[in-house]
């Protein structure tokens, strides 16, 4: 029997310190922050919270669970003990209320627990069962909100002004769409990790976001009343996966695949939802970063990777790559773009025999084979990267046929349907992660990709489809407890410097495994394709280097058309995709034949901006200003802003919409037309050029007579503002490196930054009877996007640490160069003394075997 674990959370909850006396006896028990004020209700149970200063605007509410098939309510308990005080760990102040809802007879007990830090703009609240019934009991579902009547959250404004945005399960299942609050299917706006429920009246919004999912999924529900002009019920709840799984890969699986999740609980034992945040306030923007940043330091995320820029072959060929097109790629991308940077070449789907046979080339397609194929690519001087889709299994593979004792089964024994390849030809089933047999699958699958085919890079593909309620190996595990411990096998076998990147997967449960993850649905060679994918990428802004590196899949830019596609992108179309993708603030990728983009100078002349690619490297995603705002013309965010250190900033313009749109701007009396935009896009104070990112030869299309810019249909312009008064410092890096190398030794060189949020930190260790000094050292300013290392023997590397053996006596000068955002270099020099000799001598004494299990770089 499995039993969920109360997390304790650092910054949230310090349930295992002993909480001090009660701050009240009697009545209603409160508690606040500078932001926040909790109120637990003696008489219901209930849980209210409002915001300082503005205490209309408030949500109250109960919890529930779904036990024994049946939903218990806190406002059904005849008792609610509430007992309240504080804890300190570390530096943060946590205070706490819990309500204890007691005395039905014959059910558990449900016990809310409530934390609210010192500083900060959420509370936070998880929910247990306690089986206080003497028996087993089974539990569906546990809700830390449940709203039942229609006056219950306050935001200042009328419900009708509400606009809604609400996560879906994976990325793209469903596509991310933002929606006014009559906008809502079958009355309801249902969301999956986090809700944003934004009152366009009063500027004021509420937010709640799930802290982890790694057992129960969070499911949001706002249900409207019918005349669907008013709220009437909220819901969020930790559940299984079958409600999103029914709609998505268990559409066609008849009903006894279509498992609900229930829990076991012993008498005696408790379980628990997963983890809440909630805050309320009038800065949206601040609530999606601060929980984007509070994600980060729970999880431990993986965000420290450089920026992946290369290409992809999915939407230049879909499943038509073959061998001889990969190598014309890779040899064309090593020729014309590798040294701008664009490294990584990832062949997508269609390279394996079937899903869940991914060590097996497909001879038709790959006739010599991946690792020659891969070889040949690295060779080339380029990052192999490759997709899996690693808990699927197709009828066609040897998984299917050989150990159909490794799925994920039914009630019955049969093996459960996850849907077909495509349309209707090669059935699916799911990998059951938690069968020792099929662990040893994964590992041996991922260690070929890895250590024989050389592999840097695996996309990780359809693991929403693959999550869903069942039997497996590993009795009472849900879907996504399976999930993540699928990914943690996958990590070990490939060792840390693997980058791993979600795809097809719930936003949240990866994160601390993999390195990237998409936050979009499908791009592809239509404009259509890159407007669709528009609003994941600005709702999920926050995620990049929070949760992961984001992907927002390739961009695509040349001229090229597919056989389903009926006319190829235009130049304003082009530029759009490619502008999308660098506003993300993640992955780089180009999505076309590369050959048919050379043909074309102007389109190549895209991919090789520096600008473009500047920002890639950075890193950071801009931010979209019109979220929650938009115009209706424009149907989903067009405005994004990224800051570039002091008097610098890019912002991007979108105009979604299939006909000319127009911004009219109001500048004040001897204000010119970029004072009035510095002021439109709340940018610093300045005397600013401003130049066309993607031409800047082009004039900017400013109607000074009307104040205001226009932008023909399907078009992008990305402004550069640059203060000309503000000369930009150099930032401040520190080049650490020791003064002498014993041959044969490998000796660290690291780059320590001190620019504040700019910084590009480095982990590395030094050895401690290394002498490190510093070589460089200046003035704040412009953010880093590489650094570049020589180490005057014939030989670099990149990044802020590496590791080098001299190999020859030397008296060399390693250079270190720091490009930064703006196109300037640093260049600092600093000596070594390399010598000694190599002891040639045989030895036995001193050999070690080798163990592949304890390999942390595998090659």
């Amino acid at each position: 029997m499995k039993i969920f674990v109360a997390l304790t959370i650092v910054a949230a909850f310090a349930l295992l310190a002993a909480p001090l006396p009660a701050f009240s006896q009697n009545g209603n028990t409160e508690m606040r922050n500078a932001d926040l004020i909790v109120e637990a209700n003696r008489s219901t149970g209930a849980y209210t919270m409002a915001t300082v200063g503005r205490p209309a605007d408030s949500l109250t509410a109960g919890v529930a669970a779904k036990v024994n098939g049946a939903w218990l309510r806190s406002f059904d308990y005849p008792r609610h003990e509430i007992t309240d005080g504080f804890s300190q760990v570390a530096a943060t102040v946590v205070k706490i209320l819990t309500i204890t809802n007691t005395g039905l007879a014959g059910e558990p007990d449900l016990i809310a627990t409530i934390g609210l830090n010192d500083k900060g703009l959420f509370a936070h609240i998880t929910v247990e069962v306690r089986n206080s019934t003497g028996k087993e009991i089974f539990v569906q579902a546990v809700r830390v909100l449940d709203a039942r009547d229609g006056s219950f959250l306050n935001l200042n404004g009328p419900d009708a002004a509400d606009r809604v945005l609400s996560d879906s399960f994976s990325e793209d299942r469903p596509d991310m769409l933002i929606h006014d609050l009559s906008d809502a299917e079958n009355g309801m706006h249902r969301a999956v990790g986090s809700q944003l429920i934004y009152n366009g009246q009063s500027q004021q919004s509420l937010f709640v976001g799930a802290l982890t999912a790694d057992h129960w999924l969070t499911v949001l529900r706002l249900h409207l009343d019918p005349s669907k002009s008013k709220i009437a019920a909220y819901e969020v709840e930790s559940t299984g996966t079958t409600e999103l799984t029914k709609e998505n890969s268990l559409s066609d699986s008849p009903p006894e695949d279509r498992i609900e999740l229930s829990m076991p609980v012993a008498p005696g034992a408790t379980l628990t939802s997963e983890p809440v945040m909630i805050a309320l306030g009038s800065d949206y923007h601040a609530q999606l970063e601060s929980y984007g940043a509070t994600i980060r330091s729970l999880h431990s995320a993986r965000v420290t990777a450089p920026t992946p820029i290369g290409w992809w072959s999915w939407t230049a060929y879909y499943f038509g790559l073959t061998e001889g097109a990969a190598l014309t790629n890779a040899d064309w991308l090593s020729a014309h773009l590798r040294d701008l940077g664009y490294k990584f070449f990832h062949i997508d789907e269609g390279y394996q025999f079937a899903r869940g046979e991914y060590a097996t080339p497909d001879a038709v397609m790959i006739p010599h084979g991946m690792q020659s194929l891969e070889s040949k690519a690295r060779a080339l001087g380029l990052t192999p990267g490759i997709w899996t889709a690693p808990f699927e299994v197709s009828e066609r593979s040897w998984v299917f046929a050989n150990h159909k004792d490794w799925l994920v089964h039914n009630a019955g024994g049969q093996p459960i349907h996850t849907g077909f390849v495509s349309g209707h030809t090669d059935q699916l089933y799911a990998l059951d992660a938690t069968n020792l047999g099929a662990q040893d699958y994964l590992r041996q699958t991922y260690r070929t990709l890895t250590r024989d085919w050389g592999i840097r890079y695996i996309k990780l593909d359809f693991m929403e489809d693959s999550a869903v309620e069942g039997v497996r190996f590993r009795a009472n595990t849900t879907a996504l407890e399976a999930l993540r411990i699928g990914l943690e096998v996958i990590r070990s076998a490939v060792g840390e410097d693997v980058l791993l990147d979600k795809d097809g997967s719930p936003m949240l449960t990866p994160v601390g495994i993999v390195d990237a993850g998409r936050i979009s649905s499908d791009t592809g060679h239509t404009f259509d394709d890159t407007r669709d994918s528009a609003t994941g990428i600005a709702a999920r802004y926050f995620m990049n280097r929070n949760y992961f590196i984001a992907d927002p899949d390739a961009f695509n830019v040349s001229n090229q058309t597919m056989a389903k596609k009926d006319r190829s992108l235009t130049d304003d179309e082009a530029r759009a995709s490619i502008a999308l993708a660098a506003v993300s603030g993640g992955m780089f990728e180009i999505g076309d034949d590369l050959p048919t983009l050379g043909a074309d100078p102007a389109r190549l002349a895209l991919v090789q901006n520096r600008d473009l690619i500047n920002i890639a490297r950075w890193g950071r995603a801009s931010t979209p200003l019109d979220l929650m705002t938009y115009p209706p013309e424009q149907g989903r965010p067009s405005v994004f802003v990224l800051p570039e250190g002091p008097g610098r900033a890019v912002v991007t313009l979108f105009n979604w919409s299939d006909k000319p749109f127009t911004r009219d701007f109001a500048p004040k009396s001897g204000e010119d037309f970029a004072s009035a935009l510095r002021r439109e896009f709340d940018l610093p104070k300045g005397s600013y050029e401003i130049t066309d990112v993607l031409d800047p030869s082009q004039a900017i299309p400013f109607d000074p007579a009307h104040a205001s810019l226009a932008q023909p249909p399907h078009s992008v312009l990305m402004l550069k503002f640059a203060d000309r008064n503000q000369m930009l410092p150099a930032p401040k890096v520190e080049f650490y490196g020791p003064a002498s190398a014993r041959l044969g030794e490998p000796v660290l060189f690291h780059v320590r930054s001190d620019v504040g949020e700019n910084a590009i930190k480095t982990g590395a260790s030094t050895d401690a009877n290394t002498t490190l000094a510093p070589a460089l050292a200046t003035s704040d300013g412009v953010p880093i996007v590489a650094f570049h290392w020589d180490f005057g023997d014939g030989t670099s590397a990149e990044g802020v640490a590496t590791a080098h053996t001299y190999t020859h006596a030397c008296k060399c000068s390693v250079t270190l160069t720091v490009d930064l955002i703006d196109g300037r270099s640093i260049r600092s020099v600093h000596a070594i003394n390399a010598s000694g000799s190599f002891d040639s001598r045989f030895q036995p004494s001193r050999n070690r075997r080798f163990s592949p299990d304890s390999q942390t770089h595998p090659d």
